[in-house]
């Protein structure tokens, strides 16, 4: 008789912001292309809009798409256990509910890129940046997780 492989469960995982438009977006999509094998992945707002088309443009870029993503409210997950919840803004730090279990809370300040101004090619070329910095993050985060 020979010993089942036990399943490892995927750890879950939700990235907050206050629009849930660019930057959570990102890092959802970025992290289910990373590892998705190994984390459930999800984000939300705290005040969801609409996934923004720059988003969905340098996501594509990579070879991620995310143009079927849509913003979601905080609450919509209230209840739920997490593993990790991510802000990747101030503003969901400091408003973002409490989670049941044992959620790590870890924050990363990021610009926003929705508040960008100017032409077309540079309001694109910071979310390129953010979107760079999400991935550098989110490669850190993963050399730290034993999975």
């Amino acid at each position: 008789m020979t010993e089942a492989t036990p399943v490892k469960q995927k750890r879950k995982v939700l990235f907050l912001c206050t629009g849930n438009s660019a930057r959570s977006q990102m890092a959802e999509g970025l992290l289910r292309h990373m590892a998705g094998d190994r984390f459930e992945v999800f984000s939300a707002g705290t005040h969801p809009s609409f996934v923004r088309p720059e988003a969905i443009a340098v996501m594509r870029e990579l070879g991620i798409d995310i143009s079927g993503h849509r913003s979601k409210s905080v609450d919509e997950f209230l209840g739920q256990p997490f593993d990790f919840v991510i802000t990747v803004c101030d503003h969901a730090r400091e408003s973002c509910p409490v989670f049941p279990g044992p959620a790590q809370r870890i924050h990363w300040s990021l610009d926003d890129p929705a508040a960008a101004t100017g032409s077309e090619a540079e309001r694109l070329g910071v979310f390129r940046r953010v979107r760079d910095e999400l991935a550098a993050r989110i490669r850190e985060f993963l050399a730290g997780q034993v999975c």
